[in-house]
């Protein structure tokens, strides 16, 4: 995609998310079960964009520009790739192996993920420039995702509540929690959709 289109769809997009309407696709999902307001949803593959940060060396700031970078030219093929919802903010195996836990717990080393459109795999995906930046083919999976909406700051509060819906049921935790942000910054609080996220399997 040639710049200024590709800019200008990405403001008419910025635009429409002031808000709360959202133009970006989505990773395709199938909800399979329901506990009061928390959804079980089982994810197809996808790839995602990557970049490990921490308070001491990366801010979160940086690593969403890393991505964004990407997607914005910034790779082998200087491909502009369309903007997806949503973002996704969690420890630093976010994307990859998990170890399941008891309950949430908090680490200094984080991830961000950019998730690539449908159309990409990772043999097709363009290669990043910037070597921080980078791509891992995530697998089906099944999440236990919780939504509200205003400031992304409760996001503790919201995991352990949705820790704590899911103990009686009939999905374990297999995995530690992260975040799924779908808007920007300046969307309108009460108009933001966020959702807390955690990978469940059946008892």
């Amino acid at each position: 995609m040639q710049a200024i289109p590709y800019y200008g769809v990405l403001a008419i997009e910025s635009l429409f998310n002031v808000v709360g309407v959202r133009l970006y696709e989505e990773p395709r999902y199938a909800v399979v079960d329901r506990i009061d307001d928390v959804e079980i949803r089982r994810y197809v593959p996808r790839v995602a964009a990557t970049v490990d940060f921490s308070t001491r060396f990366l801010d979160r700031g940086a690593a969403f520009k890393l991505l964004f970078d990407y997607i914005a030219g910034a790779n082998a093929k200087a491909d502009r790739i369309a903007m997806t919802a949503p973002v996704a903010v969690g420890p630093a195996d976010l994307v990859g192996e998990r170890i399941a836990m008891t309950a949430p717990v908090w680490r200094s080393e984080r991830q961000m993920a950019f998730f690539l459109p449908a159309s990409y795999e990772l043999s097709t995906a363009p290669t990043p420039r910037d070597a921080r930046v980078k791509l891992e083919a995530v697998p089906a999976q099944t999440l236990a995702v919780l939504r509200f909406t205003g400031m992304g700051g409760v996001a503790w509060l919201r995991q352990r509540q949705l820790h704590s819906k899911l103990v009686r049921s009939k999905w374990k935790v297999a995995g530690e929690p992260f975040m799924f942000y779908y808007d920007a910054p300046f969307t309108v609080p009460f108009l933001r959709r966020n959702e807390a996220a955690v990978p469940v399997e059946a008892r």
